[in-house]
């Protein structure tokens, strides 16, 4: 199947689940139904990329449930092999109406969705909903573009982000495990994980993460710490740029395998784009993949 039929399917499929979900009446058809289940016949999706809930929101969502009731249903499909429902969509909601003492909760019950849909739509449900930390939305945009082979831009239409917030998550993922791992906890943030991916040599980017962890440095001097140890012995620190753009340059130069540079002032919506070559071989080849 092609990349564009794969797309076009899956932005079929989410907007059929944001009107099932908005909209939680049976469909034309009977192909979803609407009912009360045993909580006990609910099982998680094995797609769920958030690895961590918190308790303390799950325990404020538990106490509305028990105030208010559940305000929208979750989505689950029938496994008949196991005589179980498989979550879809609102596995948080599902564990607060555990947390709540409910023994059934309302859902909307889809007969037809495969492992690819069903990962999809727990992926981007989450990923919209701006709430998994940084290495699972980087997990999740890294297995939605396995499963569907679509690229990164695709993949930023259609979950609502620009290209550069996709590209810049998916970096995260060549940190070492041990600073992925702070990303998870909390301990450090998405800003200090790209000041870190600044610093390409394996020992100095430990010893800045152990520093920024130690001085519990900003951001912004995190991003000056990595471009001082950067900078060649006993040369002074050019100007700093944006991490956004450093993090352009160095996808650019990865694509387009030449050197390019993007001057700009404090208005980084504005400037210019620069691209090296060496020889009218090498900008033929750049050219031909620049209109690709």
């Amino acid at each position: 199947m092609s990349r564009q039929a794969l797309g076009k399917g899956l932005g079929a499929l989410l907007q059929q689940t944001r009107e099932m979900v908005e909209n939680p009446a049976p469909l034309a058809g009977g192909e979803n139904t609407v009912a009360k289940i045993a909580v006990s016949k609910i099982v998680p999706n094995r797609f769920q990329p958030r690895r961590v809930f918190n308790d303390e929101k799950l325990a404020e969502l538990a106490q509305s449930i028990k105030e208010h009731g559940l305000t929208q249903p979750i989505v689950v499909v029938y496994d008949a092999g196991l005589d179980k429902y498989e979550i879809v969509v609102g596995e948080r909601r599902f564990r607060a109406s555990q947390l709540a003492g409910l023994t059934e909760i309302e859902a909307i019950i889809h007969k037809h969705l495969d492992d690819k849909q069903m990962c999809a739509l727990a992926l981007i449900e989450n990923i919209q909903r701006e709430d998994l930390n940084p290495i699972e939305t980087a997990l999740g945009y890294k297995s939605l573009m396995n499963k569907f082979d679509v690229t990164q831009t695709d993949l930023a239409s259609y979950c609502g982000k620009s290209k550069a917030a996709v590209s810049n998550a998916l970096r995260l993922l060549e940190l070492p495990a041990e600073i992925q791992q702070a990303l998870q906890d909390g301990t450090i943030t998405e800003g200090h994980g790209k000041a870190l991916l600044m610093v390409a040599d394996p020992a100095k980017q430990a010893a800045l993460f152990a520093r920024l962890q130690k001085n519990k440095l900003s951001v912004r001097q995190a991003e000056d710490a990595a471009r001082a140890l950067m900078a060649p012995a006993g040369k002074p620190v050019k100007a700093t740029k944006p991490v956004e753009v450093v993090s352009f340059e160095n996808e650019l130069q990865t694509a387009l395998g030449t050197k390019v540079e993007i001057k700009c002032g404090k208005n980084v919506k504005k400037g210019t784009l620069v691209i090296h070559y060496n020889s009218l071989d090498e900008l033929d080849v750049i050219a031909g993949r620049l209109k690709k």
